[in-house]
């Protein structure tokens, strides 16, 4: 082992492997010059415990002492290295020194015999513990059976590489021809714009949509919707007819104060008022016009509230009652006979056009599958170059069965969009008529959904509504009030001017 490590130093002390290795050849070359010296250690601790047991007790010194040197040697080398390799160069100092401690003991005071040089004595040298067999790399029962025993000739390889080639230019002219057909049907479909799957929607008309079934069950859990709302708007137009009725008597009040008044001055002339004069008909004017603006501004909106809430009321009572009457709601289309003909028949041959859709990919794939599988190497190994086109026509040959499928496939299809062009011409007033439904459905369908949706805004607006008019009722009765009391002071005030007109003529 020893010996090997040597050896290995040696490549490491080399130019080239330094340059190869770089920083870390510095530190295997350590590393390997440890385990030479712990190896040698352990070497003569094994000829010191042979000569032990020879009764050499010299050498079983100088052995047990050279041992011990070269393990401190490795020591020294190992610092740096990993905690198991500290743990076994300790554990190894304990085996060493122990058994150089003995032997120096004993010899010193029991056997006395000399201690010879190290090199006087003789080196340790590697020997082989087996021998090694000559091996006949031919035999196949030292070597196993031959690997290139398959190996296929390169001719083999070419011919089969030129049969690729005409698989591949085969299925080039048939995808071709498939490509230029599928481009013609996709553009022709696209233009028909026909889905079979909604080409005549009848199944939609059958039952009442998720989202208003949702609105449906929403209100079956709120009964007093309906209610709720007009009784909150009844008390709306109860407060603003209130509202309405004492500003209209407030203006009645200062229109007969304005009548009376011009009487007055046609009779008395342009009297300027006496001093104690009844004042406030002014102030209660101009409230007047200020709420009478308020009102007006407000009556719109009151009105454009009434106008939604009867908008959407029927709507509510519909979808708080019997789902049948919501489905009756709904509209449906009314088809006749012929018209279920036309929508049968365009339906059928939209079946026969994915028919030849899926088809066409199967053939299209199993020709695929097929050229991928065919290998004929084994053919062509046992023919003779002079007979390989012959070979590649009658393997070829097999694929001509898929290729008349395909053909027949592709030559339907002029026939099929025939007939597809003359169903939609009959199919067309059809279409119109169902998408006129259609749309009639969608849109009752959102009103619906809307008016669910407007109930809280309603309910919302109308409190606002209460809220403002009977705050203003509350204002307009005050001023109401005031306007009478205003009044009469003015009409005593006119009954004294006319009196003292009478008394002085």
């Amino acid at each position: 082992v020893v010996d090997y490590y040597k050896e290995a130093c040696r490549a490491l002390e080399n130019s080239e492997t330094a340059s190869l290795l770089g920083k870390i050849q510095k530190d295997w070359k350590k590393l390997v010059q440890m385990k030479i010296y712990y190896f040698a250690a352990v070497a003569h601790l094994h000829m010191g415990k042979q000569a032990e047991e020879q009764q050499k007790f010299g050498e079983r010194v100088i052995y047990f002492q050279s041992a011990l040197d070269k393990l401190n040697e490795a020591i020294k080398l190992a610092k740096g290295q990993p905690e198991t390799v500290q743990e076994a160069l300790r554990f190894t100092m304990d085996v060493i020194g122990g058994k150089y401690n003995s032997a120096k003991k004993d010899n010193d005071f029991i056997y006395h015999e000399a201690v010879p040089a190290l090199d006087t004595l003789q080196s340790v040298k590697g020997a082989p513990l087996v021998k090694a067999l000559p091996v006949n790399p031919t035999d196949p029962a030292v070597t196993g059976p031959d690997i290139f025993a398959k190996l296929v000739p390169m001719a083999a390889h070419e011919a089969s590489s030129l049969y690729s080639e005409e698989k591949a230019k085969l299925l080039r002219d048939v995808m071709a021809k498939i490509e230029a057909k599928n481009e013609v049907l996709d553009q022709f479909m696209d233009s028909m714009q026909l889905d079979p799957e909604t080409v005549d929607n009848l199944d939609m008309y059958n039952h009442i949509p998720a989202v208003l079934m949702e609105k449906c069950a929403a209100l079956s859990v709120r009964p007093d919707t309906v209610r709720n709302l007009v009784q909150s708007m009844q008390v709306l137009s109860g407060v603003f007819t209130d509202v309405e009725a004492s500003l209209k008597e407030i203006r009645d009040l200062l229109e007969e104060d304005e009548a009376q008044e011009r009487k007055l001055q046609e009779l008395l002339g342009r009297v300027p008022p006496a001093p104690g004069s009844p004042p406030g008909l002014a102030e209660v004017s101009k409230e007047c016009s200020k709420y009478l603006e308020l009102h007006e501004k407000a009556s719109f909106t009151n009105t454009e509230l009434h106008r939604a809430m009867n908008l959407h009321l029927g709507n509510l009572r519909l979808l708080g009652g019997p789902l049948e009457q919501v489905r009756a709601a709904l509209p449906t289309p009314t088809l006749s006979e012929e018209d279920k003909q036309v929508l049968q028949n365009l339906k059928r041959i939209l079946a026969k056009v994915q028919e030849m859709r899926d088809q066409r990919m199967s053939l299209e794939q199993q020709l695929r599958d097929m050229i991928q599988k065919d290998d004929i190497t084994t053919s062509l190994v046992t023919t003779d170059r002079s007979e390989m086109k012959k070979l590649f026509e009658e393997q070829l040959k097999k694929y001509d069965q898929l290729k008349v499928y395909l053909e027949q496939n592709l030559a339907a299809q002029e026939n099929v969009l025939k007939a597809l062009t003359d169903a939609n011409v009959k199919y067309a007033a059809v279409r119109k008529a169902l998408a006129e439904v259609e749309h009639k459905w969608n849109t009752t369908v959102q009103t619906l959904v809307a008016s669910y949706e407007a109930y809280e805004d309603l309910m919302k607006k109308s409190q606002e509504g209460k809220d403002f008019y009977t705050d203003l009722e509350g204002k307009a009765a005050k001023l109401l009030e005031r306007a009478r009391a205003a009044c009469q002071a003015s009409e005593a005030h006119r009954q004294q001017l006319l009196e003292r007109w009478v008394g002085t003529h």
